[in-house]
């Protein structure tokens, strides 16, 4: 990915949809950078900029023409000329009117798909380049943004920074030539009907820039209100059952009506902003082409002027009335780039905190050993909280480790931590004696499975979503995987068996089903290391038992790590340990535990024969 997208700098990210008013030099910046990026294409740009001058050039002789026509019309019928010569003259300038029309007709589209063709140029390298970001950020960065806010990013404000080559760059370009040389030529041709003329560009302009800049503020305010509004139909569609089980409609219909009405309320904002300027605007032109008509033909009785000046004169406002209200959308369209390549190139600019080391090496693995030293952790932004301190055990190729304990006790944690989806803030981990974070990660990650809590399936067929981690294993290995996963005589059921596609995030299976399907995921892909993050929760007692079987055959030639709370899932593990605020309290087999009495005890007659009595000790013991 190219330097201008991706950026040299690093820049805090607090906030992607709050705007603030940036400085002028960073806003300058922005749209140097921004541009830079445009002038990678320069062919694009050079064909762009070149239509552009033509066509405003050919439009720019419409009125001379227009008025030369005219002053030969009447010069015709009050010279005595005949008919014919008077024709052919008319004939000769109509059609080199229409010959200069037309071509200014493909010039300005030449300039609109060149330009159009530069943006989407530019949008296309900075989706790949916010996509490409997205999937290497960490763990700690997604923990803090809201996936909203980066889909924001991703389309609406790399749409602002499309438009700002054709919207900002090349109509500034259009209009500064059109406005300055029509005002010289107004000018020089009658000083006092030239400024006349023109007297309704300051006030058409200063109108339009401001309409559009108090637009800018309505339309990101409703931007945020639509998001909200957004927020709100896909939590109500994410959680419909839940709705309906609690008879929730009328609550859901009355958030939902709120967030709609104050989009609502803000859009009736934007219409009592936009009708007045723009009903002031035209009223300004038209008063300014009244003036140029009584003074225009006081002249012309006057014998000062021609009638066709006079018509040249009324062409160029006509002409110029367009662009001189585009001012305002030109303004708007560099605040927009300025504001949405901010935020941008923020998220572009964020450091990777888990990346490659400079000298990370290939990871090799002999033995097979997995050994937590002395290993502490606290989650960025928590003020050095603690979560993990001072964990240490060693785990051997075809052991089981098993991690128990209450929730919030940093299991889930201690399973990041190994293919280093956030990195020990002390200690180290350490495969075969090679620390990971000096290992390459692909090479870490492919050595490393976690079979997560959350069982998120994508929307595609059983079969894709169980060979995600390789697509293009054999049938027979994706079906040896589910059957250890005791799911491939589910899928056999079904009409479509393998190719019957799951619904939105595995809906249409139920949650045992979903982790089954997750698990199988996991043990097709071999890995040396493999955690099971306690997902087995969802699955009955009998059919747990009989995947705890194939798990452990799969795990005869690799290090697994359990993470359940229920103790049956665990019994087998040839060490426990016992986790509580973030420390390992206790240790050993199953049997070693027991005999402790400790903790493990307590949870163990918790759940085997339960009680108030035993419910106060494990509650003391916590």
């Amino acid at each position: 990915m190219s330097s201008e997208a991706t950026g040299s700098a690093t820049k805090p990210l607090n906030s992607f949809t709050h705007v603030e008013a940036a400085g002028w030099g960073r806003g300058l910046s922005t749209l140097l950078r921004i541009t830079r990026m445009n002038l990678r294409h320069p062919w694009q740009v050079a064909f762009a900029i070149g239509s552009t001058l033509v066509a405003v050039i050919l439009q720019l002789l419409i009125p001379q023409l227009l008025g030369r026509a005219v002053d030969q019309s009447q010069t015709a019928i009050g010279g005595g000329v005949t008919g014919a010569a008077a024709e052919q003259a008319l004939w000769s300038l109509a059609l080199l009117l229409l010959a200069v029309s037309a071509l200014r007709g493909l010039f300005t589209m030449a300039q609109n798909y060149f330009a159009e063709a530069v943006g989407h140029h530019v949008a296309y390298e900075l989706r790949l380049a916010c996509y490409e970001k997205i999937q290497r950020l960490s763990f700690s960065f997604h923990d803090r943004v809201h996936s909203g806010d980066l889909i924001t990013i991703g389309m609406l404000d790399v749409e602002g920074v499309r438009m700002f080559f054709s919207t900002a760059l090349v109509r500034a370009l259009m209009l500064t030539m059109l406005i300055a040389i029509g005002a010289y030529v107004m000018i020089s041709t009658d000083p006092a009907l030239g400024l006349v003329a023109l007297s309704f560009v300051p006030f058409v302009a200063w109108r339009s820039s401001v309409t559009q800049l108090r637009l800018r503020v309505t339309w990101l305010g409703l931007q945020e209100r639509l998001s909200v509004l957004s927020r709100v139909m896909e939590e109500n569609l994410g959680g419909t059952r839940v709705v309906r089980a609690f008879a929730a409609q009328a609550y859901e219909m009355l958030k939902f009506d709120r967030a709609s009405k104050s989009a609502l309320d803000l859009a009736h904002d934007r219409v009592d902003i936009y009708v007045p300027n723009t009903s002031a605007m035209t009223l300004s032109f038209f008063f300014a082409m009244g003036l140029v008509l009584w003074i225009g033909g006081n002249k012309i009785i006057a014998g000062e002027i021609g009638v066709g000046t006079l018509a040249k004169f009324l062409t160029f406002m006509t002409i110029l009335q367009m662009p001189v209200r585009q001012i305002g959308l030109m303004v708007n369209a560099f605040a927009r780039a300025s504001t949405c390549g901010s935020r941008l190139f923020s998220l572009l600019d964020q450091d990777i905190t888990i990346r490659d080391a400079p000298d990370a090496r290939p990871l090799e693995i002999s033995e097979g050993t997995l050994r937590f030293d002395n290993v502490s952790f606290a989650y960025p932004g928590s003020g050095n909280r603690a979560i993990l301190k001072n964990i240490n055990f060693e785990a051997r190729r075809g052991e089981t480790i098993a991690i128990v304990g209450p929730p919030g006790s940093g299991k889930s944690t201690m399973a990041h931590l190994i293919p280093r989806f956030y990195d020990v803030t002390g200690g180290a981990i350490t495969l075969d004696g090679q620390d990971i974070r000096k290992v390459t990660l692909a090479t870490l990650r492919k050595a490393v499975a976690v079979a997560q809590q959350d069982a998120f399936l994508f929307t595609t067929t059983i079969e894709n979503n169980i060979a995600y981690g390789d697509p293009w294993a054999k049938e027979q290995r994706i079906e040896r995987a589910s059957e250890s996963a005791q799911l491939h005589n589910y899928i056999l059921g079904l009409p479509a068996g393998y190719e019957t596609v799951v619904g939105e995030r595995g809906v249409s299976l139920s949650g045992g089903q979903r982790q089954r399907l997750t698990i199988a995921r996991t043990m097709m892909l071999l890995p040396s290391i493999v955690v099971f993050d306690d997902s087995t929760a969802a699955i009955d007692a009998a059919t747990e038992q009989r995947i705890r079987a194939a798990v452990r055959r799969f795990a005869n030639d690799r290090v697994t790590i359990v993470i359940a709370h229920r103790l049956n899932s665990l019994m087998h593990a040839d060490q426990i340990l016992f986790v509580d605020n973030g420390e390992i309290v206790e240790r050993g087999t199953h049997r070693e535990l027991l005999a402790k009495r400790g903790r493990y005890k307590a949870l163990y007659d918790l759940q085997v024969r339960p009680g108030d009595d035993i419910v106060i000790a494990y509650g003391c013991a916590r």
